[in-house]
C-alpha cells in the first residue's frame, strides 16, 4: 500500500547537524517556506551528530596538528589552519544570533570554554612544534596561544598527563584557553526543537529509499514508513541529503552526473572512557598529539574533557577499527552497495593506493584492552584498566574521488559538498571538521543551490553572521568585536566549570 503527498518547498534527509543547521537558516531566510525532515531513526541526532559518537572538539585549528603541514623547506603551511578557523568563527556567530534571538536558550548546555592544547615529544616533533606555535601565535585568529617545553610549567597546565612521566626526553605543549568543547548532539535537538516549534514537519521512522525526478523538475522520494509499514511519495522542489554515511547511497540513487565516480570507505571510532571520578576531575583540557604513522587524521590521539548531560567526562581516543557498514545503524551490505559501475575503477585504485590504510586498521581492530591501555599510558603513564571503559563511536565515510592531484581514487578527509548543476539537490560526505564547520558548509550550499535568492538574502545573513563575506584575518577590529560579542552570548564566566 502507497499513498502520495505533495507538495513541499525543501526536504532534508536526516536529522543530524547539517541538516538542522541548513533548516534553521532556511527559516530565518525564507519563513514562508514548508520544510519537511526525514529521519529513519526515533529520535534526531543519533548517528554522527550524538555527543557518543564525535569528539565534540569546537574545530579551530588551535590544537590539531593535522591541519598545519611542515613544507619541505622547513616552514610551516598554516593556510588550512586559518580556513577551519574562520570557518568556526561563523559557526560561532550563527549559534550566538540565536541565542540573542531567543531561538535556541542555555548555550552552556552545548558549548562550554576549554583549553586546547597541541603534544608533542621527541627532538623533532618539539622543533616542529615550536615553529607551528611562531607560525600561528602571529596571527590574530590565534591571539593568546602559549608554548612551553618546560616540564614545571606543563604540570601546572596538564598534571595528570604529567604525573609519573619520564622527561628525560624532549616535551612541550601548546595551549590556548579560548578552546571549546562542544556538544552536537545538543545542538542539535534544540535547533530541531525550535524547527517543529516553527512549522517544521519532522517524520521520525520514515526511511527514505529512492528519489528521481519528475517530469515538471521535483523531486520525487519514495519513502518507507518504518511504524505501519506503508511506502510514500513525496515531492519537493529541493532536497538536502544529509543523512551522514547514508548519504552516498541516495546521492547514488538520484543518478546527478556530479555524484558519478564517487566512492566511500567506512572508518569507525572506538574511545576509551573514564569512569573514575577523581582521575577525571584532574584534567580540564583538550589534548591533541601527533597521529601515528598511516593512521588516517581523524585517528589523530587526544585526551578530551567532556561536558555531557551536565557531568564532565573525560576520554582518550579515538582507536580506528573497520566495519563495512555506513551507519552504526546501517548494513553489513553497505560498502559493497556502494560499488556501482561508474566507481568500481575509482574504489580499486583506492585501495591499491592505500594498503598502509588498510594495515593500519587491520592492526586497531586487532588491539586488545590491554594494548589500547598501552596507547593511552602515552599521554597517562599511570593510567589503570579498571578506571576505563570502551565505547564505540560513530561510523564515519571518507570520501573516494578522482582528483586532478591525487590522481583516480583519491582518499579524501575532510568535508564536501556534491550539488547538482541546476542547484535542485545537495548531498554532504566526509568527515572532519564536519559539524564545526556546519554554518559556512550550509552557507556554501545556499550558494550553490540558490544563486537567484542570495542577494536579497544578504542583509539577514550579515546580520546573523557580520563576517560574512570577509576574512576575519584581514579585519582585526571586527575579529575582536565577533570575538567579544560570540563569547558574551556563548560562553559562561565559570572558569573551570566542573560538575558533579
Amino acid at each position: 500500500m502507497s499513498k502520495r503527498e505533495t507538495n513541499t518547498d525543501v526536504f532534508l534527509i536526516g536529522t543530524g547537524i547539517m541538516s538542522a543547521t541548513l533548516g534553521t537558516l532556511l527559516k530565518e531566510l525564507v519563513p514562508d517556506w514548508k520544510i519537511t525532515v526525514f529521519e529513519k531513526l526515533a529520535n534526531t541526532g543519533e548517528e554522527s551528530s550524538n555527543e557518543w559518537n564525535n569528539a565534540g572538539t569546537g574545530h579551530a585549528a588551535l590544537c590539531e596538528l593535522n591541519y598545519t603541514v611542515e613544507k619541505p623547506d622547513g616552514s610551516i603551511d598554516i593556510s588550512k589552519a586559518i580556513n577551519i578557523n574562520e570557518q568556526f568563527q561563523v559557526s560561532m556567530q550563527f549559534w550566538s544570533y540565536l541565542v540573542n534571538s531567543k531561538r535556541i536558550h542555555n548555550p552552556k548546555d552545548f558549548i562550554m570554554p576549554l583549553p586546547h592544547m597541541s603534544l608533542v615529544e621527541g627532538e623533532e616533533n618539539v622543533d616542529f612544534l615550536r615553529k607551528r606555535f611562531k607560525a600561528l601565535s602571529n596571527n590574530p585568529l590565534f591571539e593568546g596561544m602559549e608554548f612551553s617545553d618546560n616540564p614545571e610549567k606543563l604540570k601546572e597546565w596538564i598534571p595528570l598527563i604529567m604525573d609519573g612521566r619520564n622527561v628525560n626526553e624532549p616535551i612541550a605543549a601548546t595551549k590556548i584557553d579560548s578552546g571549546t568543547d562542544v556538544n552536537f548532539g545538543a545542538l542539535t535537538r534544540m535547533l530541531f526543537n525550535h524547527l517543529e516549534d516553527n512549522g517544521v514537519t519532522i517524520k521520525y521512522k520514515h526511511s527514505v529509499h529512492d528519489l528521481k525526478r519528475t517530469k515538471d523538475g521535483l523531486w520525487e522520494l519514495t519513502v518507507r514508513n518504518l511504524q505501519t509499514n506503508t511506502i510514500e511519495r513525496h515531492t519537493a522542489k529541493f532536497v538536502f541529503i544529509g543523512g551522514g554515511g547514508g548519504s552516498l547511497h541516495l546521492l547514488q540513487k538520484s543518478g546527478i552526473p556530479e555524484g558519478k565516480h564517487i566512492g566511500g570507505f567506512p572508518v569507525s571510532g572506538i574511545f576509551m572512557v573514564c569512569k573514575n571520578p577523581d582521575i577525571i576531575n584532574q584534567h580540564h583540557a583538550k589534548v591533541y598529539g601527533k597521529a601515528k604513522v598511516g593512521a588516517p587524521p581523524m585517528s589523530v590521539p587526544h585526551l578530551d574533557t567532556r561536558f555531557i548531560d551536565n557531568k564532565k567526562s573525560l576520554l582518550f581516543g579515538p582507536f580506528a577499527g573497520f566495519s563495512p557498514k555506513f551507519l552504526k545503524t546501517g548494513s553489513m551490505f553497505d560498502l559493497i552497495t556502494s560499488v556501482k559501475p561508474d566507481n568500481i575503477f575509482t574504489m580499486l585504485s583506492a585501495g591499491a593506493k592505500n594498503m598502509g590504510l588498510t594495515k593500519y586498521l587491520i592492526q586497531q581492530v586487532m588491539l586488545s584492552k590491554e594494548q589500547r591501555m598501552e596507547e593511552l599510558r602515552e599521554f597517562i603513564p599511570n593510567a589503570k584498566m579498571e578506571d576505563w571503559d570502551l565505547v564505540v563511536a560513530g561510523q564515519r565515510v571518507q570520501v573516494i574521488k578522482d582528483t586532478e592531484a591525487g590522481g583516480k581514487g583519491t582518499l579524501q578527509f575532510g568535508t564536501e559538498v556534491i550539488t547538482a548543476g541546476d542547484g535542485s539537490i545537495a548531498a554532504l560526505l566526509g568527515a572532519s571538521p564536519g559539524a564545526s564547520t556546519a554554518v559556512q558548509v550550509m552557507l556554501e550550499v545556499l550558494n550553490k543551490c540558490f544563486p537567484q535568492h542570495i542577494e536579497e538574502w544578504k542583509p539577514k545573513i550579515k546580520e546573523m553572521i557580520p563576517s560574512y563575506g570577509l576574512s576575519l584575518m584581514e579585519n582585526p577590529a571586527l575579529l575582536e568585536e565577533v570575538h567579544t560579542s560570540t563569547t558574551e552570548s556563548l560562553i559562561t564566566t565559570e572558569k573551570e566549570p566542573f560538575f558533579s
